[in-house]
């Protein structure tokens, strides 16, 4: 809406990606800020509240009433400022407002099951769950080749040209960017605002470089690719707004939880951003705290499956520094700091090619 007022008054400056996305930003806060407190109240109103876990540490006890499925007001929030914002001729905007449209579908149906059910872990089978992320992850995939014409390149950090061009094989390498990032991100969610610092830091180091793709002349001068991505920063930057809003009620001790609804959105466009930007490999760097808490869970699986004992005393890892008896702001304080200087890494990489 607003870059059709700058076309049709010709108000030079919501022409600026900059103005919109913090306009955008606002928007999302405020709509968050404003719905947030109606929602918690309707979910304490229908025992719309999160299922612990039976081997949970003791201190989640007390986290049973409160209510889930913030991620459907934060997700509403930033997909009605983005709609607000947007420049829609431009395909690679419409494919995020895409992604957090059938993540956000996908991770309500898993919350109202759990809800239902009243049991953590007892939402839609890991298998249909899975099935529905590679269906929604192959849907962006073939968007982004076919309307947004994304090139299949892949980019090394530190290299300034893309090492191979995967050809029909990015749709499998994006799909597993997109799935694994959105899984990634549900299996941090398990501390108050555990999940959503890493992910506004990640946020904003896509938003920046998504930004300086975009732009013929920085993306130049950093010897960066270019395409015609700007336009995403936006809608990014309305995501980091809504989780700021969410943020203000889901800091310790929380008041709502963000649900699958929440996190499983936020990793698959953490995804897609990553997938646009040409930055798949430096993800890794940039969802540090997701990559640890993943790999943790691996090893603890594979170490139990194959030697019959545990690497840490529960996973995923934030688990482990609960049963040793670290007080729950201690680990989410230092979560966040790692993942805030991973981030700032990542940002320094983009000027060493």
């Amino acid at each position: 809406m607003l870059y059709a007022l700058h076309e049709l008054l010709n108000i030079n400056i919501l022409g600026y990606i900059t103005i919109r996305a913090g306009i955008s930003f606002f928007l999302a806060l405020f709509f968050t800020l404003f719905l947030m407190p109606k929602f918690i109240r309707w979910a304490q109103k229908n025992s719309s509240v999160q299922p612990i876990y039976d081997l949970a540490p003791q201190g989640h006890r007390q986290k049973e009433k409160t209510p889930t499925m913030g991620g459907i007001v934060f997700v509403s929030a930033t997909i009605l400022a983005s709609l607000l914002t947007i420049k829609f001729s431009n395909m690679f905007a419409i494919g995020a407002i895409l992604t957090l449209v059938l993540f956000v579908l996908i991770g309500f149906k898993d919350d109202i099951a759990k809800i239902k059910k009243s049991q953590n872990g007892a939402g839609l089978k890991a298998r249909t769950k899975l099935l529905l992320q590679i269906l929604a992850s192959i849907a962006i995939t073939v968007y982004l080749c076919l309307s947004a014409e994304l090139n299949t390149e892949l980019y090394i950090p530190f290299l300034k040209n893309p090492v191979l061009d995967m050809g029909m094989f990015s749709m499998i390498f994006w799909s597993i960017v997109i799935v694994s990032t959105s899984n990634a991100v549900n299996l941090t969610d398990g501390l108050d605002g555990l999940a959503t610092v890493p992910s506004l830091a990640a946020l904003a180091s896509f938003s920046i470089i998504i930004y300086f793709t975009g732009n013929a002349v920085i993306s130049s001068y950093l010897l960066m690719p270019n395409f015609d991505v700007g336009e995403v920063a936006i809608v990014a930057s309305a995501l980091m707004g809504a989780l700021t809003g969410f943020l203000w009620y889901n800091c310790h001790p929380a008041e709502v939880f963000m649900g699958d609804s929440g996190s499983l959105t936020v990793g698959a466009f953490l995804g897609y951003l990553a997938i646009i930007s040409k930055n798949e490999i430096l993800l890794l760097l940039i969802g540090s705290i997701f990559v640890i808490e993943t790999v943790s869970v691996i090893l603890q699986v594979g170490s139990y499956k194959l030697r019959n004992k545990r690497v840490f005393l529960m996973a995923p890892i934030h688990h482990h520094f609960e049963m040793k008896k670290w007080a729950e702001n201690k680990i989410i304080v230092r979560f966040w700091i790692i993942a805030i200087l991973s981030n700032l890494v990542a940002l320094i990489t983009l000027k060493i090619r």
